[in-house]
């Protein structure tokens, strides 16, 4: 971690402050990440975000390249004023503290509004084709394809069955669950792929101005645009009713170029929606056993429940189902003990 007046001087400098001004900077909270964020303030009406990050993760090198592609492409994200990969710092536009996950209490004709804004700064994501991009000029994390998926699922299996629910597969189940998951994977990546986001939730969607703002994109890659679908529309963070979940995915659905009737495009978009939440659960329990970030266990619950309902929709995941349910009678049992 760079010291304190490093970190004031990069500041000052990529703002063109003189070095006496009188500063202010606020760490801000952590996002489950090797990130540290802080608001570089100058003045009652003038702050910027400060970002230090750690370069062992080649992810987080890809994030001013991304950003400045997704600019030149009409996507709001925010503006990177300065930028030191050498040292891993970053300085960039404040958009505020409103993200669509504060505003998960308000009436939801406002929500609706804005999620439907980011459908379609979403929409204009996915519809950047893979033979266009320029990837001699924008490094990108490998795109979703069998070692990905396989990667999740087995993410999945060890951080949030294993380790998390305290369920130990048997060589038969394990050979059943792999062979359910692999063919949901083939499935998933059959269905062509684009430009996707890849943790689209709500507290990477910010509202700056009435408008949303993508952050946190350093893991963009290809794949499926369901995959982004999925993690904002069942996101554990913020609960929507079955209505509001199919009123949105229908929104998507009316200006989508995807040719897909409408059952099948619900179909995969459960489908995907399954593969994203095994992944969410996945990071759950290692960032809270292995991280010490106990913090995300409060969102196990809810995750449980839109990973058990979407497996239950697709009809195509009966064993994963089974086992959703035996994972939330252990941990109900869990819970009892423990109060």
């Amino acid at each position: 971690m760079k010291s304190y007046d490093e970190l004031i001087a990069f500041s000052q400098d990529s703002l063109n402050l003189p070095r006496k001004t009188v500063v202010e900077l606020i760490p801000l909270g952590g996002r489950g990440s090797d990130r540290a964020y802080f608001r570089f303030c100058w003045d009652p009406d003038n702050s910027a975000i400060l970002v230090h990050y750690e370069q062992s993760r080649i992810e987080n090198s890809y994030f001013a390249g991304i950003a400045f592609f997704l600019q030149e492409n009409g996507i709001p994200v925010p503006r990177i004023i300065g930028h030191d990969p050498i040292n891993g710092l970053m300085i960039m536009k404040d958009l505020g503290d409103t993200d669509l996950w504060s505003l998960r209490q308000e009436p939801w004709e406002l929500r609706k509004r804005l999620y439907q804004k980011t459908l379609k700064v979403v929409h204009r994501l996915h519809s950047i084709p893979e033979q266009a991009f320029p990837s001699s000029r924008v490094k990108l994390m490998e795109a979703f394809g069998p070692n990905l998926y396989r990667w999740e699922r087995n993410y999945f299996i060890e951080n949030f069955i294993g380790k998390l629910c305290g369920i130990k597969l048997d060589s038969d189940q394990a050979q059943q669950l792999e062979t359910e998951l692999a063919q949901l994977a083939e499935r998933l990546a059959g269905g062509g792929r684009n430009l996707v986001h890849r943790d689209l939730q709500s507290q990477n969607v910010m509202i700056y101005r009435d408008e949303p703002f993508l952050i946190d994109f350093q893991g963009m890659r290809f794949g499926s645009p369901f995959y982004d679908l999925g993690s904002l529309l069942c996101d554990p963070y913020v609960p929507l009713t079955a209505s509001e979940r199919q009123e949105l995915l229908s929104f998507y659905y009316e200006f989508s170029a995807l040719k897909l009737d409408w059952d099948g495009f619900q179909k995969i978009f459960w489908e995907a929606s399954v593969q994203r939440l095994m992944q969410a659960l996945g990071a759950y329990g290692f960032l809270a056993l292995i991280k010490g970030v106990q913090s995300f266990l409060a969102h196990v619950p809810s995750g449980l429940a839109n990973l058990r309902s979407a497996a239950e929709k697709s009809g195509s995941l009966p064993y994963l189902l089974k086992l959703c349910e035996r994972c939330d009678q252990v941990l109900r049992v869990k819970q009892a003990a423990s109060e």
